[in-house]
């Protein structure tokens, strides 16, 4: 089993690669919502925010840039920062 810190680094990776262009939505999110043990370690809020924030990313991923009511950069830049307050959090 993962630690929190372990599954927090793992979701901070598929963000940068994300970020970078050599990741996936998908992949982020996979990675995200199969982190039990962090989720389990940070307040409850923070999984309603983090699922609330891959949704808003998975449904924007349907949709051009244009089109959709959600910017993908904003997108990830509330993910980067859920990440910073989840680690100030551990």
């Amino acid at each position: 089993m993962s630690t929190p810190a372990i599954q927090l680094d793992a979701i901070a990776a598929a963000l940068n690669a994300l970020r970078d262009g050599t990741g996936r939505i998908a992949a982020l999110s996979d990675v995200a919502r199969a982190s039990e043990a962090l989720l389990s370690a940070l307040p409850a809020r923070y999984r309603e925010v983090l699922l609330n924030l891959l949704d808003r990313l998975e449904s924007s991923a349907l949709f051009s840039e244009e089109s959709c009511s959600f910017s993908q950069k904003d997108l990830l830049d509330s993910l980067q920062m859920w990440v910073d307050k989840a680690r100030a959090q551990l």
